[in-house]
């Protein structure tokens, strides 16, 4: 599959949109120009918003962030939809000896195992269960935070938008997206501001749709494609949320 692009212009990344995969392009209506980098998760999650008011309806909508960093970019095309706002905690499964490499993740009941990084590094079924055990202690830990006593969310007969702030290579937005099915939603659509092509293509077959703003040909990590990519706290996932609850809590 032919990646998207990007040039300079004036000093910035632009997305060269005649380099979009034209499967891609079918499935934006591009209501907006997309120059990266994004100043930050919250002007990424405003233009998101707007092109997805332009391609989906906006009528019984949830939207669904990963934490912790979808949340501002949720907050934000929750904004645009007039839509309430919930999060979903997705943990990624390290390598026992090697943390940072990812031999799958777990959202809810979900597992999505990478067999081949699992086979290649000789990992056993016992050390995986180990990582899992550990990781949904996380999950629950997280959700209590988060939630502040606050149920989640009804997703079974709603569209879904499951928005985070960027696909490298998609295995926690696979588990998300798994985990979200198993509510039967109306409409389950991955959203985000930035992508791999080879992630969005995943992504396309676990949702009835996969909007990415933008397609870089040279993907080697979301945060390059932001030029304010600071760790958002747990705070700031509580503030975001409180204050989106509230708002349809006294409509």
């Amino acid at each position: 599959m032919k990646t998207g692009g990007a040039h300079r212009k004036n000093g910035k990344m632009e997305l060269m949109r005649n380099s979009v995969p034209a499967r891609w392009r079918a499935q934006r209506v591009e209501a907006v120009a997309v120059k990266l980098p994004f100043r930050d998760r919250s002007e990424a999650g405003r233009l998101l918003g707007i092109e997805l008011a332009a391609c989906e309806p906006a009528t019984n909508v949830i939207i669904v962030a990963l934490d912790r960093g979808g949340v501002p970019v949720g907050a934000e095309v929750a904004e645009r939809l007039n839509a309430p706002l919930d999060i979903l905690v997705v943990r990624k499964l390290g390598v026992p000896w090697q943390p940072e490499l990812a031999m799958g993740a777990i959202a809810g009941g979900v597992r999505v195992l990478d067999r081949r990084i699992i086979r290649d590094f000789d990992i056993s079924r016992e050390e995986v269960a180990v990582v899992v055990a550990r990781e949904a202690l996380e999950i629950e830990r997280r959700e209590t935070i988060y939630r502040n006593g606050r149920p989640a969310s009804n997703l079974g007969g709603h569209a879904v938008v499951l928005v985070d702030d960027g696909l490298a290579t998609g295995s926690t937005m696979v588990a998300a997206a798994r985990h979200v099915r198993s509510f039967h939603p109306q409409k389950l659509i991955v959203a985000v501001p930035v992508g791999s092509s080879e992630a969005c293509s995943r992504l396309s077959k676990e949702a009835d749709n996969c909007v990415c703003l933008a397609l870089p040909a040279s993907f080697l990590a979301v945060s390059q494609w932001y030029a304010d990519f600071r760790q958002v706290t747990d705070a700031e996932v509580q503030e975001l949320l409180k204050r989106r609850h509230a708002l349809f809590e006294s409509a």
